[in-house]
């Protein structure tokens, strides 16, 4: 099942939306393509991506686990134009067949790539919360959205969001032949459909969204104590490797980081927003309140206007 990128026709996700239209508004205009970095045998991805805007997918890491009997891709960008740029690096590395996308969730950085894959014959697999997720959403307003934040019709020239061939609810194991990668849901944390993807022989962890690092991340779609618990379950899987959403790779620490994040966010918020504070101010005070966090700052004043702020 697909929806063409065309003038006139697209999905809305309503999230997709908001991630769009306000990680631009801190993302520069020119950025550096950046090459997959191995990180084990038969494991890559792109990490550390600096200088987030729409053109190169706000900064999100995709990744391929290669086995005996074809690749495994975690994530597949912004567009068509993205992935096809993301399957050249692929080639540069492997030849093998491409059997599977995982969608680590919904959001169009990491999914309106899946198209050019699902040309190649993956079977593209994301959690299954993924169906109500669209069902809420007609087709309304993505175009305009996508204009907005800068992406043209070039950028996202054929362009297509293909949806999955196969959902799971808990746990879903892919069995490579000499490797095995389990897909394991988060329930409603950054997203409905959040999910990790582990490799228990190497202790190597896609997170997907649910670990942004040194970026500022996106609250739009999220229940704040459930990403906290998602968190304390990924620390306690204890990987050596974890490759975020966004940033470069990572580790518990970093988890733990992303929990502080979170909960003094929260506080914060709340306790600015009670006090009569406005979103830009409450922003202000949260940025210097984190000053590692250098990428998408512009996403902080949108979390609390949505969140935090009564209109």
């Amino acid at each position: 099942m697909k929806t063409v990128y065309a003038p006139g026709r697209s999905r809305n996700f309503r999230s997709a939306i908001v991630v769009l239209l306000f990680f631009f508004l801190c993302a520069p205009a020119a950025f550096a393509e950046a090459g997959l970095t191995k990180i084990a045998d038969n494991v890559y991805s792109s990490v550390d991506i600096r200088n987030a805007a729409p053109q190169n997918s706000f900064g999100a890491n995709a990744g391929i686990v290669i086995g005996r009997d074809g690749i495994v891709v975690i994530d597949t960008l912004i567009s068509a134009k993205e992935a096809k740029r993301f399957i050249r690096q692929i080639r540069a590395v492997s030849d093998k067949p491409i059997k599977y996308v995982v969608n680590t969730h919904h959001h169009l950085d990491h999914t309106f790539g899946n198209s050019e894959f699902a040309k190649l014959g993956a079977v593209i697999i994301d959690q299954e919360n993924i169906g109500k997720i669209i069902a809420r959403y007609d087709e309304a307003a993505f175009r305009s959205a996508v204009k907005r934040i800068g992406l043209t019709d070039e950028d996202m020239q054929g362009t297509e969001q293909w949806l999955p061939a196969l959902t799971f609810n808990d746990r879903l194991t892919i069995d490579l032949g000499d490797q095995k990668i389990e897909l394991i849901s988060q329930g409603h944390s950054h997203t409905e459909d959040s999910i990790v993807a582990y490799l228990p022989d190497k202790k190597i962890l896609f997170a997907g969204d649910l670990l942004f690092t040194n970026y500022h991340t996106n609250l739009m779609d999220a229940d704040l104590g459930g990403w906290v618990r998602a968190l304390d379950k990924i620390m306690a899987i204890n990987a050596s490797v974890i490759v975020p959403g966004h940033g470069p790779l990572s580790g518990n620490k970093d988890l733990q980081a992303m929990k502080d994040y979170l909960v003094g966010f929260d506080k914060k918020a709340r306790e600015l927003a009670a006090g009569g504070k406005n979103a830009e101010t409450i922003a202000s005070e949260i940025i210097k309140a984190f000053p590692e966090r250098k990428e998408l700052s512009g996403m902080v004043s949108v979390n609390v206007q949505a969140k935090y702020v009564k209109n």
